[in-house]
């Protein structure tokens, strides 16, 4: 079994009435952690790959893309399974800024969780898609009851 470590990715301000999902796999859908008014958010592990040459590499059911462009979707209205829904995007985070020496340092507090936090709406007003940067300064690690 691979080493892990959690991940929580919060999308602030979503847009009311509009399902948000992480997509797991090519077709899989993982529910919110928490909801709010003021936020959605996910909290998942992902599996931490030693290469030989020391560089990690994540994976798990969560994480897309190539390893040198690792990111997690996650999808709004229809594509998270609310057929009624307007709305059918996507939005994409990255997760290239987690860097193997601060997932080194998860690795030694286990009970540390890497955050991020996204804008949940776009600058049309709708929610937000495509590639969305991570607020602030990125992920940044916590204790698990942050």
């Amino acid at each position: 079994m691979l080493p892990r470590v959690t991940l929580r990715l919060i999308i602030q301000r979503p847009l009311p009435g509009v399902e948000l999902r992480v997509q797991r796999g090519r077709d899989g859908l993982l529910a919110p952690a928490a909801v709010s008014a003021d936020a959605v958010s996910f909290e998942f592990p992902l599996e931490v790959q030693v290469r030989a040459d020391g560089s990690t590499q994540l994976r798990g059911p969560e994480v897309q893309g190539p390893p040198a462009a690792r990111f997690v979707y996650v999808t709004v209205g229809t594509r998270a399974g609310q057929a009624d829904s307007p709305w059918d995007r996507r939005a994409k985070v990255s997760l290239m800024g987690l860097r193997g020496e601060d997932i080194a340092a998860a690795l030694e507090h286990p009970g540390a969780v890497f955050v991020g936090t996204i804008e949940g709406r776009g600058r049309d007003g709708g929610p937000a898609c495509a590639s969305v940067p991570l607020l602030g300064h990125g992920w940044s690690l916590a204790p698990r009851d942050v």
